[in-house]
């Protein structure tokens, strides 16, 4: 890590949502130490935002864990970073996988995500996996600066498109199957800069144990995923200054941002019914050593 606790060059990206491509360096989805074991050969996994950052690892981590994988996208703000990521996922699959599909959609409205839904499943029959992955964040200074239509798209994206997808996925999952949110260390410590968006987060967290106590007697898991901070165009560039872009991840005590890479195995170890069979309403927290006591 350089003086000053800089990590990365200075850089901005102006409004949401973010471009992967355009970031120096750009997020490392994929590392060469891991080792996939097929453990999710023959399941079909959704995962909602998953063009870039931890959904992109997410889905290149499912693929050579043998799942056939589809992701959402905003169309035309993230169409590089979605067709890279499709390409990517068609390298990393298994023979016996169908190819992965990638569907655009604004995800905080019900009659897309059910669209969504109903692509995916009139393409490979079912969903055993579903990532609620999809989120926006802006920096605020003070509650006095988000308005009613900021607030309103914030909670849309993030948490209203959760419980959307999730109510047109049930329909098409079966015992045995997974559902994983991903929520944010925010969401345990809190973030003054970050506050709807840290509401959202929290509001994930109740959202996945109160769910994980509903679907539990259909044999479907629920659990959640809360990252610390992480180099992927949500959190930075394109939410932050240059400055604070230099120094990201810096206050954790491992010192550094993590990368998407190492984020993507808990949701590979929520979604394997052979690891994680005995989970359900639990929060994982790869977050750099922050210790929320939850």
């Amino acid at each position: 890590m350089a003086s000053g606790g800089q990590q990365f060059p200075p850089q901005k990206q102006e409004g949401q949502p973010g471009k992967e491509h355009a970031m120096d360096p750009t997020p490392k989805s994929t590392t060469q130490d891991y080792k996939p074991s097929n453990k999710l050969h023959g399941k079909v996994a959704l995962v909602t935002g998953g063009d870039s950052g931890i959904g992109r690892a997410v889905c290149h981590c499912f693929a050579l864990e043998g799942a056939t994988v589809a992701f959402t996208y905003v169309k035309s703000q993230e169409d590089k970073d979605a067709e890279d990521t499709l390409q990517m996922i068609k390298q990393a699959k298994t023979s016996d996988a169908k190819d992965p599909i990638c569907v655009p959609a604004d995800l905080g409205f019900d009659e897309n995500c059910k669209r969504v839904i109903d692509e995916v499943v009139n393409a490979f029959g079912r969903i055993d996996i579903l990532v609620n992955n999809a989120a926006e964040q802006y920096k605020a200074g003070s509650i006095e600066e988000i308005d009613e239509q900021r607030l309103e798209r914030v909670f849309r994206t993030n948490i209203f498109s959760y419980f959307f997808m999730t109510r047109h996925a049930v329909k098409h999952m079966r015992e045995g199957s997974s559902i994983i949110n991903t929520t944010s260390v925010t969401a345990y410590k809190g973030n003054p800069k970050l506050l709807d968006y840290t509401s959202t987060k929290g509001a994930i967290v109740a959202f996945t144990r109160g769910l994980a106590l509903q679907l539990v007697s259909k044999g479907i898991r629920v659990n959640g995923v809360a990252p610390g901070p992480v180099w992927t165009p949500l959190m930075i560039p394109a939410s932050f200054s240059e400055e604070e872009s230099a120094k990201f991840g810096s206050q954790v005590p491992m010192g550094r941002a993590g990368q998407p890479h190492e984020i993507a195995p808990s949701y590979v170890f929520l979604a394997s019914e052979a690891d994680s069979s005995y989970f359900a309403g639990q929060v994982l927290h790869p977050n750099g050593g922050t210790i929320v006591n939850a």
